[in-house]
C-alpha cells in the first residue's frame, strides 16, 4: 500500500482560514484572505501575482517561515502593503501564513526552531564550508554550464528521460559528494556520543538525518532555488514547479546495518530531487510506478508506467513527488542519498480547489479518456441511428 510521509509540512498542513478563504471575482482572480471581524482592514492577496514586480530578499530577517515563501508571495501583496518597509510587509504576509495554521501546528513550528536551535548551537560542523555557501566547484560542469545557459535546449543536453517524467543527471563532483557523507557520519557519531534525541527523516527511515536540522537548511535552499527551481519551472510547471518556496532535506542511508528498503510511498512534495552520494553497494534500485494525486493513489500500475533505475553516484533522479516509487533492498554494501522534498504553498493552494488533475495524475488522464471515448461512441451510435431512421 502507499502512505505518505508526515513530517516537516511547512505551510502545508495549514488548516483552512475560518470563513473559507478563496473568493473568485468572475472566476478571474482568486483572492487569498479572510476579513477581520472587529475591523475594516482586510488582510488579504491578490490571485495573480505582479510579474515585473522585483520582490525583497528577506533571508537575514528572523522568521517564522521559510523566506523564500515571502519572497513569492511578495508578489501577490495589495499596493498599498508593497509600499511599506520590509519588516511590515513580513509582519503582514506572517499574519496571513499564520493565520491558516491551526494551534497545534504553531506549537509545533516553535519546539521544531527550539529544537534545531538546540543542535545548531552545540554541534560542531566537520566542513564549516558547507554551510555557509553552495560554491560552483561543489557541481558538475556539465550540470553548471546547463543552468547558466538556463533553456529546455541545455537542461535537456544534459538529461536522460528514461521513462515519461523521470529525469537524471549528473549532478555533484564526487568530492562534494564525499564531505556530505563524512558530514552526516561526523553528525551520526556526534548524535551517539551526545546521546542527543534526533529525529528521523520521515514515518518511513530509521537511519539518515534531516540536513535542515543541523544547520544545512540555507545551503539547501539555495540549492533548490538557483540550481533546481530553473529546471523544475521547465519540466514541472503543471505541479508547481515555477512556485517552489520550501523544502525538506535528508540523507538516508541503506545497507546490512542500515534501512534495507523502502516501501512503496509517494513524497510529501510537488517535486522530489534524489541525489545518490555514494558508495559501494549493489541493489537498491529504485522503482517507479506512475503518478497519481491523492484521490487515486492506490490504483493499478498501467504497463507504460513501470520502470526501474539503478542508481549511480554523484547523479541525480529528479520526479514528481506524486510518481509512486519504492527501493529495493540494497544487497551489499552501503548507499547514502540527498533526498530534497521541494514544495510550492501556491500550488497547494490551487489544488485545493479542483476535483480532477488529468494533465499530471495517470488516473485521472485515464478515466478522463475513457469518458470521451464512451461519449464518441454515444454520439456515433446516435448519428446512425438517425442515418437509419431518416433512410427508412
Amino acid at each position: 500500500m502507499y502512505h505518505h510521509h508526515h513530517q516537516n509540512g511547512s505551510l502545508e498542513r495549514r488548516a483552512q482560514a475560518s470563513n473559507g478563504d478563496i473568493a473568485t471575482n468572475n472566476g478571474t482572480n482568486a483572492v487569498l484572505g479572510a476579513s477581520n471581524s472587529n475591523s475594516n482592514s482586510i488582510t488579504r492577496l491578490l490571485g495573480n501575482p505582479r510579474i515585473d514586480h522585483i520582490p525583497d530578499n528577506y533571508e537575514d530577517l528572523p522568521l517564522d517561515f521559510n523566506p523564500l515563501v515571502f519572497t513569492s508571495l511578495e508578489r501577490h501583496l495589495p499596493s498599498h502593503i508593497l509600499t511599506l518597509s520590509r519588516d511590515l510587509k513580513a509582519h503582514y504576509m506572517s499574519n496571513i501564513l499564520l493565520r491558516y495554521l491551526p494551534h497545534s501546528e504553531r506549537i509545533r513550528m516553535q519546539k521544531q526552531r527550539e529544537y534545531r536551535l538546540r543542535i545548531i548551537l552545540n554541534y560542531p560542523p566537520l566542513h564549516k564550508e558547507i554551510y555557509t555557501k553552495l560554491s560552483e566547484n561543489f557541481f558538475a560542469p556539465s550540470f553548471l554550464r546547463a543552468i547558466k545557459d538556463n533553456t529546455e535546449a541545455s537542461f535537456r543536453s544534459i538529461m536522460a528521460e528514461p521513462s515519461r517524467g523521470i529525469y537524471t543527471f549528473e549532478i555533484f563532483q564526487p568530492y562534494f559528494c564525499e564531505m556530505l557523507i563524512s558530514e552526516v557520519d561526523h553528525f551520526e557519531r556526534w548524535v551517539n556520543e551526545t546521546k542527543v534525541r534526533i529525529m528521523r527523516p520521515n514515518t518511513m527511515n530509521q537511519y539518515g538525518a534531516v540536513l535542515d536540522d543541523f544547520g544545512l537548511e540555507s545551503m539547501l535552499d539555495k540549492l533548490m532555488n538557483d540550481f533546481i527551481r530553473p529546471i523544475a519551472r521547465v519540466f514541472f510547471s503543471e505541479i508547481g514547479g515555477s512556485t517552489l518556496d520550501s523544502h525538506h532535506g535528508f540523507a538516508v542511508e541503506y545497507g546490512a546495518n542500515r534501512d534495507v528498503e523502502l516501501g512503496f510511498h509517494v513524497d510529501d512534495a510537488e517535486v522530489t530531487l534524489n541525489i545518490c552520494l555514494g558508495t559501494q553497494f549493489s541493489g537498491g534500485e529504485l522503482f517507479f510506478r506512475g503518478v497519481r494525486c491523492d484521490e487515486h493513489v492506490n490504483t493499478e500500475t498501467q504497463s507504460g508506467e513501470i520502470f526501474d533505475y539503478h542508481h549511480v553516484p554523484g547523479h541525480a533522479v529528479l520526479h514528481s513527488g506524486r510518481h509512486r516509487h519504492g527501493a529495493r533492498p540494497t544487497i551489499s554494501g552501503n548507499r547514502i542519498n540527498l533526498i530534497l522534498w521541494c514544495r510550492s504553498s501556491a500550488f497547494r493552494e490551487i489544488k485545493k480547489y479542483k476535483r480532477e488533475f488529468p494533465s499530471w495524475c495517470g488516473e485521472c488522464k485515464r478515466k478522463k479518456k475513457e469518458r470521451e471515448r464512451i461519449s464518441v461512441a454515444a454520439t456515433k451510435a446516435e448519428l446512425l441511428k438517425r442515418e437509419l431512421k431518416s433512410a427508412s
